[in-house]
């Protein structure tokens, strides 16, 4: 997982209407606690945090250059976003320590090809594990390679990475292999070729 630093301000307004002004300045509004330290409220640069975000997921670890203050390690726990416009409205942040261990969720990607005549559904796109916070997995991957119809794969078929342990429950469905139904082509088709038929008779 890769690290990322971003120079951040600290808020010392509050309130909906301090919230938007930060908004109409390009930032964000974001909130850094955890390790029983107070809540810092801070402002992150809209750009870079969405970029930050976009090329190395919502698991990236933060570094927090915080003016006039200490650099801090930071993940993101929690996006609001506008329900229309989509653009960020707040962040929260958990302030994490070198070597410390975390418990995220990090996405499943499936790799290969299932058997021929199988539909594969992905059931579950997540799962929660616990790794050290400088070396989250940015994605895990399931192989589905010649998988038959009627396979059944779980969260517990995962091939975890050396140091990261499983979180959820082992037996959570992710992945369902069952019989691909018959092509709609055919049915239309087969509709017309009746509908010949009576036309002949006729």
């Amino acid at each position: 997982m890769s690290e990322v630093r971003i120079a951040v301000e600290q808020r010392t307004e509050f309130g909906k209407g301090a919230a938007r002004r930060t908004r109409r300045a390009g930032k964000i509004p974001a909130v850094l606690y955890g390790h029983g330290a107070d809540p810092k409220h801070l402002s992150l640069p809209s750009v870079e945090f969405a970029r930050a975000i976009r090329e190395n997921g919502h698991n990236a670890v933060l570094t927090l250059d915080v003016a006039g203050a200490d650099s801090e390690l930071a993940l993101t726990k929690t996006i609001t976003s506008h329900p229309i416009k989509g653009y960020i409205e707040h962040v929260d942040l958990l302030l994490v320590k070198r070597g410390e261990k975390v418990t995220v969720a990090v996405p499943v990607v499936l790799a290969g090809d299932a058997g021929p005549g199988s539909l594969v559904s992905q059931e579950t796109t997540e799962v929660e594990v616990e790794a050290e916070a400088l070396h989250i997995p940015e994605q895990l991957e399931l192989s589905i390679a010649g998988a038959e119809v009627g396979t059944q794969l779980h969260a517990s078929d995962i091939q975890l990475p050396s140091g990261v342990t499983l979180q959820s429950d082992p037996e959570t469905l992710i992945v369902n292999v069952t019989e691909a139904a018959a092509s709609m082509a055919e049915e239309p088709a087969a509709e017309g070729e009746a509908a010949e038929g009576e036309a002949a008779e006729a």
